[in-house]
């Protein structure tokens, strides 16, 4: 044993050996690049270019130094007082405790991890458990029962409801184990924990989180941190793990506010009396938006972005949980990361803007206003991304080349800035971020752009479920009506940005005389 825990304590010392030398590299990669960078080009960008670059990243970097300095108020000052309180109101009354799990298509050796993982919290519950199955594969349905049998045995406070449905989809699988739920007629202030088929809970998942719901009747929801165990290159877990890090200042900066910008799908816990609302239950099973120009479409993915805009409508608080961590076992789509990115991308952005539009509407005197400006920032940040990138391209064309080396010289060391931040959240930094942070901004941008004209398509990945709309019928008029809004609105971005620059010449205004 001591053995081992020396062998783990030497691999974790040369992790952060190398860790440091990449960084002391990089660091001298950069000086050496600036240094090599000839005098007269700091000077060979107009003075246009580099004022809209200024403006934008002063919003821009003021909004991120925000969050940042939200996200610590948050986690050292805000966030203890309500654990103490939550800690010593789920002592004093034990509430009782569901937790539901989908799970479809997840090979057995992580379905087996993830229901340990389940069962085990749920012995540790202060109150009764209930755990809830809902699957689809009989194969799951007896792997399920055995570890129950194993992990419980007979004499536990746990009970366990299988729910077993056709392949049809997440939406289903929530709705009919929320009506399960409602059929055990919890009290109110019963919690249900809502868990991905691939997240693995901490033993202490209600204990450490049902208090939230006693001290605030007006407390609906509650998601917490996530961790990431990724199958796949070392690119992908670098990618998820600064994917994690970066929503983990956000949801602690939101959490100031007491709403968060999503309740994951991952793990999100509510209040019994909402799960069992049927409003509740038809807005996550029955979603859908009407489209000024795409007309009426259900939502296939996005479960969490329906539950969320139902909590955040009727007024509902919705918490972070900062110091309780969810595991998730990440399989990219695709071995290309690319290719991978691409899909995740269209499926979480699309899931956002989605709901993004309805839950401005709501407008700030309902929802409070930094969460509806950080929703409206969600729609703007989409296109002020691509403005260092478009003016760089549009100065090295028309204005010097320097102006190429310049900006690749900012992107370098404004993400590594940006990268150091983040162990204000997590222990470990690496040094690919400022490069994954770079291709986040603008791969993500060109990404969300391009689903904001395509609202209507939508593909969940493990279940290879595409609109109706596009497997039924070629919409032949949308899609040319979609990439033509598309190409309309990129031509008037890149044409804005040229006059800023005075690379085109302004318009003269027309006089029309009699």
């Amino acid at each position: 044993m001591t053995f081992i825990k020396e062998s783990a304590g030497n691999a974790s010392s040369n992790r952060l050996s190398e860790s440091v030398g990449a960084h002391v590299l990089y660091v001298v990669a950069v000086a050496a690049f600036a240094a090599a960078i000839p005098p007269q080009a700091y000077g060979a960008v107009g003075a246009g270019a580099v004022g809209t670059i200024g403006f934008l990243a002063l919003w821009r970097y003021g909004w991120g130094f925000l969050h940042f300095i939200r996200a610590l108020v948050f986690r050292k000052r805000a966030f203890p007082r309500m654990r103490k309180a939550a800690d010593a109101a789920v002592e004093q009354a034990p509430p009782n405790a569901f937790l539901l799990v989908t799970t479809f298509r997840i090979d057995s050796a992580v379905t087996a991890r993830v229901y340990r993982a389940v069962f085990a919290a749920a012995l540790a519950a202060p109150g009764r458990a209930t755990v809830v199955a809902s699957v689809v594969e009989a194969g799951d349905q007896r792997l399920v029962k055995s570890l129950f049998r194993a992990v419980c045995g007979e004499a536990s406070n746990v009970d366990l409801v299988m729910v077993r449905i056709a392949g049809t989809g997440k939406r289903d699988a929530l709705a009919y184990g929320f009506r399960a739920i409602a059929r055990r007629t919890p009290a109110d202030d019963d919690v249900v924990a809502v868990i991905d088929g691939d997240s693995i809970v901490p033993p202490d998942l209600v204990r450490k989180c049902a208090g939230f719901f006693q001290l605030d009747p007006q407390v609906g929801a509650l998601t917490t941190d996530e961790l990431s165990e990724v199958r796949g290159r070392r690119i992908f877990q670098e990618w998820y793990s600064l994917r994690f890090a970066q929503r983990h200042t956000l949801m602690s900066s939101v959490g100031l506010s007491q709403r968060v910008l999503t309740l994951t799908g991952r793990m999100a816990m509510f209040r019994a009396s909402i799960i069992c609302n049927p409003e509740f239950i038809r807005q996550v099973e029955l979603d859908y938006v009407d489209h000024w120009r795409l007309g009426r479409f259900k939502f296939l993915t996005g479960d969490d972005k329906s539950s969320w805009f139902w909590l955040l409508r009727n007024g509902y608080k919705m918490l972070y949980v900062p110091d309780i961590v969810v595991l998730t076992v990440e399989d990219p789509p695709s071995d290309s990361f690319i290719s991978a990115a691409a899909m995740l991308m269209v499926r979480w952005f699309g899931n956002m803007l989605r709901t993004n539009s309805r839950a401005l509407a709501l407008g700030p005197r309902r929802i409070g206003l930094f969460t509806w400006w950080a929703i409206l920032d969600q729609r703007m940040s989409m296109w002020t991304s691509l403005v260092g990138f478009a003016i760089a391209l549009l100065a090295g064309i028309f204005v010097s080349g320097y102006a190429l080396l310049l900006y690749a010289l900012w992107i370098l060391t404004s993400r590594y800035v940006l990268t150091l931040s983040l162990l204000a959240s997590r222990p470990r930094v690496s040094v690919f971020y400022p490069f994954l942070l770079y291709f986040n901004q603008i791969f993500g941008s060109l990404v969300k752009v391009h689903v904001t004209f395509r609202l209507d398509r939508q593909k969940w990945t493990r279940q290879k479920t595409a609109s109706a709309k596009a497997t039924k019928r070629p919409l032949i008029a949308s899609s040319f009506m979609s990439a033509y809004m598309h190409s309309l609105a990129l031509a008037a971005f890149v044409t804005v940005l040229a006059w800023s620059m005075d690379v085109l010449p302004t318009p003269k205004p027309m006089l029309f005389l009699p």
